[in-house]
């Protein structure tokens, strides 16, 4: 697709959810709309935590829908209306493609490391430099899809963004600008203590994954 994809927060909220689910519970997807609404407002791997209703779902399925990234799904059940996001069929991303840019969807800005973390029930990463390799692809799609913000002072690591929402850039500034005025104000905002926390939890939740999957394959040498 080359056209420019501008989609609402709560369409971007839908497609992530589409996208996870499909991924972590195939049993259970298509989703039905109650279901869909659901993951949206999940209060779990969700950055910002919603509370939308089943009209404010079904306005953002029709806004996906015209950009052929969402729709109903054609299944055997007619009873209930279940639905399915076509990013694959848009964008033929690979799966550390997706992974990325469903963690993005769901969790905005985040630094490699959060995505690794935070994308492991979605995709293995081994390295972190695949984490980047996937973040570049994305960059260098025509329009791109992801763009890396300024590093803010007092951080370690530089965070990324999803476009379809548009560009972030003026919304990123007037946030830049309220920190230095509260700042300024007197009060102490330690950028790089929260910075270097988060990267540490990350870091833990990517060695605990890893555990369970050396876990997992030593299991199998019993069987």
């Amino acid at each position: 697709m080359t056209a420019e994809i501008r989609l609402s927060e709560i369409a971007a909220r839908v497609l992530g959810a589409l996208v996870e689910k499909e991924i972590t519970t195939p049993e259970y997807y298509p989703l039905s709309l109650n279901a869909l609404v659901n993951a949206c407002n999940q209060k779990t791997n969700r950055e910002p935590v919603m509370n939308l209703d089943e009209e404010e779902v079904t306005t953002a399925l029709r806004g996906l829908s015209d950009l052929d990234l969402a729709g109903a799904a054609d299944t055997n059940d007619s009873r209930v209306r279940k639905y399915e996001h076509r990013l694959q069929e848009v964008f033929n991303f690979t799966r550390p493609e997706t992974a990325v840019l469903c963690v993005l969807l769901l969790r905005g800005a985040q630094t490699p490391g959060e995505i690794r973390g935070r994308g492991e029930r979605l995709h293995h990463f081994e390295e972190l430099s695949d984490v980047q390799a996937g973040l570049q692809k994305l960059m260098q799609r025509e329009p791109a899809l992801v763009k890396v913000l300024a590093r803010q002072p007092g951080t370690k690591e530089s965070r990324y963004v999803h476009l379809l929402c548009g560009d972030v850039e003026v919304a990123t500034a007037d946030g830049a600008r309220e920190a230095v005025g509260a700042v300024s104000s007197g009060q102490v905002v330690d950028d790089g203590r929260i910075a270097r926390l988060e990267g540490e939890v990350a870091a833990l939740q990517s060695e605990v994954a890893e555990l369970r999957l050396q876990l997992a394959q030593f299991r199998k040498q019993f069987e």
